[in-house]
């Protein structure tokens, strides 16, 4: 193989590999394979998102993707398990209140998933409507909502200044507020037939604050929204509660990291679509999810989802080939994108490579033009000769003999032959 089919082999592979660099750069950098599990924080053990996470773990599963669920000892540990990157805590459901964009901004919302009442209770003979007259009171607010509950009594002015203010979790509370040590509790975000609000609603010695207020205090606190739990909701029989009464509540979300794959976004909120949008006693079929935040940004991916439902792809073919498709058409896209430049430069660079081999032959043919008209001697005659001749023998090696640049070195090679040939024979007679 000539030096100078070597290098245009070279060249060909230099270029192979710099197509397939492409291509991998392409699929490492815009669309990497989403990872095959998730880990989601979901509050304490038995807890209100207990049973949503082992939901999301079976729906997941069918696409196999892995959910991973952890568990907390109290429930502001979910931000500082996001926070920490090292924790491997992808995705967490949280208590609306318990942050926002600004004070997370690696976070980013799924949607809102239900309706969350917070349970007011008090004990004792006085009709309670409005939160002012809690002022004075010994009052105990579970620690997942006490930055929320506490910023609304503060608007009723009432504070650690002007009464007891306990921070406490666990069953714990309720029992004291039975005994009589404590006059208010509020507890944390739970669904109606929770046990444990079941219990306390039951109890003919505890009773429910009606917030006559609460359309206003949704004004006040965007992030607050009114509830009524109706008469008879609880107990028809019994008829409890005995009359219709106001909830405040917030709303439950769920927050990846920002840098989540979008594919695994994409999954997430159609598993939180089949999971929460159905009916229930705080909410319309078809409410939630949604995709109107008042806290965090919400996730462009689950925000499409929600406002056109599965895509084609989605709609009839399993997570796994979705993904394989899309990187598929990313490496086609990505092929074409460089293939096509280099077939249609590859001839005119060959050209280009040919012609430059030419006239590197040409100026050494020059050189023995040059070297002809200064009288050489016989030996110096019979060098060139050879040289000429390693020139034809290139020369002939070249694939462009058709072209008329070949056919004149070719001509120009025979007058110097014949030329040398003459001068040699002057020489030796």
């Amino acid at each position: 193989m000539a030096w100078w089919e070597k290098r245009v082999v070279l060249r060909v592979l230099a270029a192979t590999f710099a197509v397939a660099a492409a291509i991998w750069a392409a699929l490492w950098f815009f669309i990497p394979a989403p990872p095959s599990s998730i880990t989601i924080a979901a509050g304490i053990k038995g807890g209100s998102f207990d049973h949503f996470a082992e939901h999301y773990q079976r729906r997941l599963a069918r696409h196999h993707v892995k959910l991973n669920i952890r568990f907390v000892r109290t429930e502001p540990d979910h931000l500082k398990l996001l926070a920490d990157r090292t924790s491997g805590v992808d995705a967490a459901f949280l208590f609306g209140g318990s942050s926002n964009s600004e004070q997370s901004p690696d976070l980013i919302s799924l949607g809102r998933i239900n309706n969350a009442p917070i349970w007011a209770f008090y004990r004792g003979p006085e009709h309670i409507e409005r939160l002012s007259q809690l002022r004075g009171k010994r009052i105990n607010v579970h620690p997942a909502i006490f930055k929320l509950v506490s910023g609304v009594l503060a608007a009723y002015n009432v504070t650690a200044d002007n009464s007891k203010i306990s921070v406490v979790s666990g069953v714990g509370m309720i029992d004291s507020l039975k005994k009589g040590d404590l006059d208010v509790i509020f507890l944390p975000p739970q669904q109606l037939d929770s046990r444990v609000v079941q219990s306390v609603l039951r109890d003919p010695s505890i009773q429910l604050i009606n917030m006559a207020q609460a359309e206003t205090l949704t004004r006040l606190f965007p992030n607050l929204n009114r509830l009524v739990l109706s008469q008879g909701m609880v107990d028809l029989d019994k008829n409890i509660p005995p009359h219709d009464v106001n909830l405040i509540a917030t709303t439950n979300v769920v927050v990846v990291q920002r840098d989540m794959h979008p594919e695994l976004i994409y999954l997430l909120a159609q598993t939180m679509q089949e999971e929460h949008s159905g009916a229930g006693v705080f909410q319309r079929a078809g409410e939630f999810p949604t995709a109107n935040d008042p806290e965090f940004e919400v996730a462009e991916e689950a925000r499409d989802y929600y406002r056109n439902g599965p895509s084609f792809l989605h709609r009839y073919f399993p997570f796994w080939v979705v993904n394989l498709t899309k990187r598929a058409v990313a490496v086609l896209v990505t092929a074409f994108a460089i293939v096509i430049p280099l077939v249609t430069y590859a001839p005119k660079l060959y050209q280009w490579l040919l012609h430059g081999y030419l006239k590197r032959l040409y100026r050494r043919l020059r050189v023995i033009e040059g070297a002809l008209r200064t009288e050489p001697t016989a030996p110096q005659v019979e060098a060139m000769q050879s040289d000429l001749e390693n020139i034809n023998r290139a020369a002939n090696l070249l694939p462009m003999r058709h072209s008329d640049a070949f056919f004149n070195l070719i001509i120009h090679i025979r007058l110097t032959r014949a030329e040398l040939a003459s001068r040699l024979a002057a020489l030796t007679h």
